[in-house]
């Protein structure tokens, strides 16, 4: 063989060598190639001596036809080993432009065959150490392994941890404490993502930061799931084991499932100080509201009145508006209620008669309470109806007990034209008509017991259910003749969030705080231009501030429950006294820190012998709550704490508590803390399903954070719903959304990219579609940024030290440019972290890092390490320490808004050599913008660079194979720009050359043409079967859009008054617009015309 091809080469055997050398480095290099020109065994020239020539079968061939065709066969194998030849010098030369790139994929190919796998397995970290990671960089991101061990790492250390006493200015946020029987929901990681990014790029811009965590003991929550597992499991209520006992057993309960959330915070990476986490029941914070009751009622802010509250009759205890839900009835509706075995009718109108005194007959009103009836003392009608002018100071009589009921004026209440103009007067059991007793000096009546039973004023009727009697009243009515009518009428029901119950309005004697002077304080602090202490973010809800606090009314703070604060009161029982009027008497209250003070100063008032007797009631949680910002500090004590980080920088929570909660704490703080407890409220969205609706068990739309984090199967979110307590109807419907919604369950996302979506998605300041798919989007785009790490560490290679210090005017034409835009991007993160833009911030950082890092500048900076050439060698170096520079400031970045990710690659970076490098990229400074760095000529020149390139990248489509192009440059700057970028651009755009040409160079042929601009076209030489007509197509479509930005602009311009009304500066830049669209629309033409050419010559 080898002797055959020695003679096909003559007598030049270094050549056949040379040859076979290329070609085992041609096989090595390109198989696919080798493929293509595979080389096959010359003919031999003659058979070997000594041996008898051929017999074809027929004879012996003739000699000298055997001759002429063995010389044929000669030539036409000669002519294919020279192809073969060519092509292999061809790809040798191709090699040697890229070798460096071969090397790695034979590297690569060699170190598949080598490598081990335990090589990219990250080893076993001890609780709390260091995390122990991989010697090799993983091919692929994965969240759970990415996000294992930093965190207890991070606490362990200290990192979370405030100094009292650092020189550092001061930082502070108090974390909305969660409930203690809560788990975390998608509304809690928003509340984390957004402060945790704030307080980690505090920290690392220098400030002594605290994040204080703590729980809500949530009174009636925790009361209700406690009174629920009693039940379950021994058959009990609280009132068969008595109020001592069943306190310790919500303390047992407490101390082995609550704080389950705080738990499931340091998951979603919140960098909370640990070591001053409280719980609002605490013995701390206990006395920091006894503290603060005690100094209230001493100034006169908390006082005892029986006033309306809203009522629970199955919890049994006044609940807050808060925990109010409203629903609207629009016609009769059965509900069920708690406590019916069957529903209720809603929505229904029911008129009857009060007959008159005096034989003057008798009067109709309407309610849809008709039981309440039962405590009706009076009828009100306007004063000039005159219908009723006649019954002015008389009296109708009630059917059932007889009571004479006034017929009184009140122009406030009654609207003459609604119904019959006349109502009837419930003042213990109806907002309005409380406040038509108060005006009239009414007697108020309350009929119910606390469980929403008839009492012993409803005569007849005592003992029943309130609802069961108001069918009985009704039957009543109807046997007396004075039932009227009943009709559909639209209702808003007020329903418990906690038991469901439907909530009674009923009147109590409780414990209340004077808002109005602490209310006015608190509303100056927000609106007033020349002293304003505190900022609310956004700027909208200003109003809403504004409005409740003109309108404040006195705040309910006692609970008729066992779970909470108990009220620090104690009232004077004398013998003989008895238990139905305990109370009753305000001036027998004593309002003490302890019963040893209360009894020291009952002494001091009160004479005979009397036994002082504890108020049973406890506090509203949003008193202890409205409290925190000053007890989590140590208040009343003046601790290190409390002298450090009062006022607190900023409060973070949800628009939908500003009222019940903020404008509490603001109130408090300025009466007790002689200052507003925080200096800005930023308000976050309201987080609703990616269809827009409020989330929902029963919708089966409920997004639980840590799902999103792990992942999950649709049967698991199916299983979640069958632990639930959804009826089979509701059941049904929860898992046909579910099926639409998350058809292959929930994607394993890691809590780096759910921090990240949740962040981006506060731009929507009142409310969030939550798309599940685009946390997943954030989840691929963690890969994106490993992979583009862990492809920049492979040339920055092993043994990389960075420089301490880069001189920009010396980096290469790319470099420059990468560090320019970084460091405007720096600017605008901080700024927008500064403004509370978070989205805005987090937005600005994802594009550096996909469009400008990963899409542009790794991909410009591959020619440099391409075959080491020497001719890159200064570019090279450049490049590395730019892309060092890069990855860390990117990183550190991007670190307060995914902190597990960047720890990760961060702690990869090799560091300068005189550089002490910090423990954690959390410790780090944040970057800050850098002067030198900025080059509006680089970003200028690059913005040009990628309008060629994106128009290039639109002509070639999908297709990824290098075909020459041309770019026609019609100004001399354009021109010199794009000859010397040419690197640039051949690089970005897959290109095999690029050639510049000008207006009087001929069009290159057999090319699809496209228009960057109004002095810039590119053609790319045709590929396959491509269809023109559809490029030419498109360039008529774009054509008729700038011919209808002309018409649209002319128009405007050619208006009457134009030149004298509009500003001179607008008027240049139309006339600019126009200029610009007009040589855009000249470009087009020759465009199309060029293709119209091409079409006809193919057609021909």
């Amino acid at each position: 063989m080898i002797r055959a091809h020695l003679r096909v080469f003559g007598t030049q055997p270094h050549i056949f060598y040379h040859f076979i050398s290329n070609q085992i480095k041609f096989a090595a290099a390109a198989p696919s190639l080798l493929r293509r020109f595979h080389v096959q065994t010359p003919l031999q020239s003659s058979p070997p001596a000594g041996s008898a020539p051929m017999d074809n079968g027929k004879g012996i061939e003739d000699p000298e036809k055997k001759k002429k065709k063995e010389e044929k066969a000669r030539e036409k194998e000669l002519k294919k080993q020279k192809a073969l030849e060519k092509a292999a010098k061809l790809q040798a030369q191709q090699a040697a432009s890229s070798s460096s790139k071969k090397s790695e994929k034979k590297h690569v190919k060699r170190s598949n065959q080598e490598e081990n796998e335990e090589d990219f397995i990250d080893p076993g970290t001890p609780f709390g150490q260091k995390k122990r990671m991989s010697n090799l960089m993983a091919k692929e991101y994965s969240p759970s392994v990415v996000e294992k061990s930093w965190y207890e790492w991070w606490e362990k250390t200290g990192f979370f941890v405030a100094d009292a006493k650092s020189s550092k200015p001061p930082f502070v946020i108090v974390l909305p404490p969660p409930n203690v029987t809560g788990a975390l929901h998608i509304g809690h990681a928003l509340t984390a993502a957004v402060e945790d990014t704030i307080i980690r790029w505090r920290r690392m811009s220098g400030y002594n930061t605290l994040w204080v965590p703590g729980m809500d003991h949530a009174g009636i929550a925790t009361q209700v799931v406690v009174e629920k597992k009693l039940m379950r499991e021994s058959q009990l209520t609280r009132h068969d084991i008595g109020r001592e006992k069943f306190v310790a057993e919500v303390w047992n309960w407490k101390n082995k499932y609550g704080g389950t959330i705080l738990q499931q915070l340091r998951r979603l990476g919140a960098s909370l100080d640990w070591s001053r986490e409280c719980f609002t029941m605490d013995e701390k914070r206990s006395r920091a509201v006894t503290e603060a009751f005690v100094r209230l009622h001493k100034q006169g802010l908390i006082y005892r009145d029986n006033r309306l509250v809203n009522w629970d009759c199955v919890l049994r205890t006044a609940i807050s508006e808060i925990e109010v839900d409203y629903i609207d009835v629009k016609e009769r509706t059965l509900l069920k209620v708690p406590g019916y075995e069957n529903p209720v009718e809603f929505g229904v109108l029911t008129s009857f008669a009060y007959p008159l005194e005096e034989g003057l007959g008798e009067i109709v009103v309407a309610t849809t309470r008709v039981e309440t009836m039962l405590g009706d003392t009076a009828i009100a009608v306007h004063p000039n109806d005159e219908r009723y002018q006649h019954l002015h100071g008389k009296h109708a009589v009630h059917p059932f007990n007889g009571r004479r009921i006034r017929i009184i004026c009140d122009a406030i209440l009654v609207d003459p034209e609604f119904g019959t103009g006349a109502v009837k007067i419930t003042p213990a059991h109806d907002p309005n008509d409380f406040d038509v007793g108060r005006r009239h000096n009414l007697e108020f009546i309350n009929i119910f017991t606390d469980d929403g039973k008839i009492n012993q004023d409803g005569g007849e009727f005592a003992g029943m259910p309130r609802f069961k009697a108001r069918e009985a009243v009704t039957e009543a009515l109807k046997k007396k003749g004075l039932f009227k009518d009943a009709k559909a009428n639209e209702m808003r029901l007020g329903i418990c969030s906690r038991s469901q119950d439907v909530v009674e309005p009923m009147i109590k004697p409780q414990w209340y705080v004077k808002c109005s002077g602490m209310g006015k304080e608190a509303l100056h602090a927000a609106i007033d231009d020349e002293n304003r202490k505190l900022e609310i973010i956004p700027k909208q809800y200003t109003a809403d501030w504004k409005r409740w606090l003109e309108s404040i009314r006195d705040w309910c703070i006692s609970r008729q429950l066992w779970w909470g604060h108990r009220v620090p009161a104690w009232y004077v029982v004398y013998e003989g006294d008895s238990p139905d009027n305990f109370g009753a008497s305000d001036e027998r209250w004593v309002v003490a820190r302890n019963e040893e003070e209360a009894k020291a100063q009952a002494s001091l008032t009160f004479e005979g012998k009397f036994q002082l007797m504890q108020d049973p009631d406890v506090l509203d949680t949003w008193f202890s709550s409205g409290l925190f910002p000053l007890s989590v500090l140590g208040w009343p004590d003046d601790t290190e704490d409390l002298k450090a980080f009062y006022p607190t920088s900023v409060l973070e929570t949800g628009h939908d508590i500003l009222f019940f909660w903020v404008a509490r704490m603001v109130m408090l703080g300025i009466t007790l803390g002689g200052n507003v407890p925080f200096t800005k409220v930023y308000l976050h969205p309201m987080i609703r399903d990616a269809h827009g609706r409020k989330m929902s068990k029963s919708l089966g739309n409920v997004i639980d954070p840590l799902e999103v984090i792990n992942g999950i199967t649709l049967e698991g979110l199916h299983q979640r719903l069958l632990e639930g307590n959804l009826d089979p109807k509701e059941l049904t419907v929860a898992k046909e959304g579910q099926v639409k919604d998350f058809p292959k369950g929930i994607e394993e996302c890691g809590a780096d990219a759910l921090r990240f979506a949740l962040v981006s998605y506060t731009a929507q300041s009142d409310k969030i579609n939550l798309d599940i798919q685009r946390v997943v989007g954030y989840r691929q785009w963690c890969n994106k940024l490993w992979n583009a790490v862990r492809f920049a560490m492979s040339r920055l290679g092993d043994d990389y030290v960075p420089p301490s210090d880069v001189n920009p005017d010396a980096l290469p034409f790319s470099c420059q440019w990468i560090l320019s835009v970084l460091s405007k991007v720096i600017s605008k993160a901080v700024l927008s972290l500064e403004a509370y833009d978070f989205s805005y911030a987090a937005t600005a950082v994802y594009a550096w890092w996909q469009y400008q890092l990963c899409d542009v500048f790794i991909e410009a900076i591959k020619p440099y390490f391409s075959g080491n050439n020497p001719k890159f060698g200064s570019e090279r170096g450049f490049a590395q320490a730019t892309l060092w520079l890069c990855l860390d400031n990117g990183l550190r970045l991007l670190h307060p808004f995914m902190p597990f990710v960047t720890e990760e690659l961060w702690q990869r970076l090799p560091s300068p050599k005189d550089h002490k490098r910090p423990a954690s990229i959390m410790i780090c400074e944040y970057p800050s913008t850098v002067e030198c760095w900025t080059n509006e000529r680089a970003e200028s020149e690059m913005n040009l660079i990628d309008s060629v390139v994106k128009s290039l990248r639109s002509l070639a489509k999908e297709s990824r194979e290098r075909r020459p192009a041309s770019v026609l440059c019609r100004t001399p700057l354009d021109r010199e720009i794009i000859c010397s970028r040419q690197l640039e651009i051949e690089t970005l755009a897959n290109l095999s050359s690029l050639t510049v040409i000008n207006e009087n160079d001929a069009a290159p042929t057999g090319c699809v043409v496209g228009v960057v601009n109004e002095n810039l076209s590119v053609y790319l030489k045709l590929q396959g079967s491509r269809s023109l007509e559809a490029d030419l197509e498109k360039i008529r479509k774009k054509m008729e859009d700038i011919k209808l930005q002309q018409e649209k602009l002319s128009r405007a311009m050619n208006v009457a008054g134009y030149k004298e009304k509009v500003p001179e500066k607008i008027q240049k830049a139309n006339a600019d617009k126009l200029e610009s669209l007009e040589k855009e629309k000249l470009s087009l033409e020759e465009a199309s015309q060029h293709m119209e050419a091409q079409i006809s010559s193919n057609e021909q």
